[in-house]
């Protein structure tokens, strides 16, 4: 395993403590576990370092329909029965003297193994040096992250439909991420057995670092007026706070705008990058009308 840290890219700015947790995972070859808001870069971290490093990566977004056995493998029942019933046509057709086949693909049906399509896991522990994302782990069932830990610690999976088993020997197990967003608590057995960090959402000075790499050309009082009143809008009693990915787009809607009067930001030109629930209508009508400045709750009278 390469001792070599990794610093980020162009266009991803990596802090020095989660390049260090990075690190460590790959070192002792467990997963990493990153915790923060949306928008702090935990899923870059994955997709950035496998850019980076010419890896194969494979990235599963986590829903509430998610589960083991299809991050595993999948069989496809669809395609063997269709099979089967070709087979039968084609004996049927050979005994009547009817010079015609259907094709298989060449697929024989008691082979169970042509009708397995293995999963983002399995194929990550197929591939070394491979990167596997599972992306907002907190919004599956209570049930996925405490089935995966068997898998994960025991660093083998066993395809069900053919016994089939891949493991991962010492030096050959995937860099495997794991973001949440913390909708939920996971289990604590899950996160003992995991690296974890938890990125806080940048300050301003070093907002101003990532927009200067996304934007290096953008006029620097524009830049500094949308980033002063992106952290105010975070401060209001908004239904859902901005990110750093929605300020990039409110600066990049700036600029191919031509934006050059810091009043016109004051005025949130372009709120729709920003301001993205409809209970927070009257608040951002509120700051368009008066300015931000007059908006510093939802109860200020007067609106």
């Amino acid at each position: 395993m390469s001792s070599k840290l990794f610093k980020g890219t162009p266009t991803y700015l990596l802090d020095s403590k989660l390049s260090e947790a990075l690190h460590i995972a790959r070192l002792l070859e467990k997963p990493l576990l990153l915790e923060g808001e949306p928008g702090t870069g935990k899923t870059k971290l994955a997709q950035e370092f496998a850019k980076k490093e010419n890896r194969p990566l494979f990235e599963v977004p986590i829903t509430s329909e998610s589960k083991v056995s299809l991050l595993v493998s999948r069989f496809d029942e669809v395609q063997r029965l269709m099979d089967t019933q070709a087979a039968v046509a084609n004996a049927q057709m050979k005994q009547a003297g009817i010079d015609m086949q259907i094709d298989t693909g060449g697929r024989k049906v008691d082979n169970l193994e042509e009708y397995v399509h293995l999963g983002p896991l399995a194929e990550a522990f197929s591939t070394p040096g491979s990167v596997l994302l599972l992306d907002e782990i907190d919004k599956a069932p209570r049930e996925l992250p405490n089935n995966l830990l068997f898998l994960l610690s025991e660093r083998r999976i066993v395809v069900p439909e053919t016994q089939q088993t891949i493991a991962c020997e010492p030096g050959n197990m995937p860099i495997i991420v794991i973001t949440s967003n913390h909708e939920q608590d996971l289990p604590a057995p899950f996160i003992r057995r995991c690296i974890y960090m938890y990125i806080e959402f940048p300050p301003p000075e070093r907002l101003r670092e990532i927009v200067r790499m996304h934007h290096p050309g953008a006029n620097k009082k524009i830049v500094s007026a949308a980033i002063e009143i992106f952290y105010q809008l975070r401060e209001l009693d908004l239904t859902r706070k901005p990110s750093t990915s929605e300020i990039l787009d409110w600066i990049s809607y700036l600029v191919q705008t031509d934006v050059l009067d810091s009043k016109v930001v004051e005025r949130l030109k372009g709120a729709q990058t920003l301001v993205k629930h409809r209970d927070d209508r009257e608040l951002l009508r509120a700051i368009q009308e008066k300015g931000i400045e007059a908006a510093t709750s939802r109860k200020t009278p007067n609106w």
